[in-house]
């Protein structure tokens, strides 16, 4: 998928020149944690986000007065830790350096972004114009209607369950593929066969249960100790096969 595919279209922001109170009482309002800063010329001037306001003055929070050395080499940050804890207006507040990204992109480079720089949204930037907005929450909401859908309506017959969960083991480089058995039958899988990992039971047996036409699974992997070569059965290592 694309971010255009997912972004928020309708974007709320503020401009460099709004008062800090009208921006807090916009997210408020609009039950948001952050909001693009779009200048007159429709670009992107930066973003103000709840972390912006963490240090304030009002508060109580902003950071410890700074000693004699700090403040004599680093004066400029320590003017601008102030600026940032003492200021009205959002050009004095927001964070001006954004990650950004572009509607065409795949989901998986936003995602890549976010955890990169740690951040909770991405603005949305199409030939220097914001056009929409990216964030977890529409990445979760996306997620939410994926599992509400059913994967498929009509019936898969059991040589088609079989073959798709085979494929996406062999796709895995992490699948014991040589050791793990799949029958079906009426639409019920079961696992048989062996692993050395017991961490690769959850995982196996979710790609059973993700596959189109499946309505069960039951588990009977054997799971072999790779220091003794001991074979504990799935009831052995939980307590009792799972259906």
């Amino acid at each position: 998928m694309r971010v255009a595919d997912v972004m928020t279209r309708n974007v709320i922001s503020v401009t460099p020149n709004t008062t800090l109170s009208q921006a807090i009482d916009t997210m408020v309002r609009s039950h948001v944690s952050g909001l693009p800063v779009i200048a007159e010329d429709g670009r992107l001037a930066g973003i103000l986000t709840e972390g912006d306001l963490l240090r304030r003055a009002e508060l109580g929070t902003q950071k410890p007065r700074a000693n004699w050395f700090t403040a004599f080499f680093k004066a400029g940050h320590l003017a601008q830790t102030y600026a940032q804890s003492h200021g009205r207006r959002v050009d004095e507040i927001m964070t001006p350096d954004v990650v950004a990204i572009a509607p065409s992109e795949r989901l998986e480079e936003a995602v890549r972004l976010m955890e990169q720089h740690d951040i909770k949204r991405l603005p949305v930037i199409d030939n220097g114009r914001v056009v929409g907005l990216l964030s977890r929450a529409d990445l979760v909401r996306t997620l939410a209607e994926f599992l509400r859908t059913p994967y498929e309506e009509h019936p898969v017959s059991d040589d088609t369950i079989r073959a798709a969960i085979q494929a996406e083991l062999k796709a895995q480089p992490w699948a014991p593929v040589a050791t793990v058995r799949v029958e079906v039958r009426n639409g019920r899988v079961e696992l048989g066969g062996a692993i050395t990992d017991e961490s690769q039971r959850s995982a196996i047996r979710i790609i059973a249960e993700n596959t189109p036409g499946v309505r069960s699974v039951l588990d009977n992997i054997s799971w072999i100790e790779p220091m003794t070569g001991m074979i504990l059965s799935s009831s052995e290592v939980s307590g009792s096969p799972q259906e």
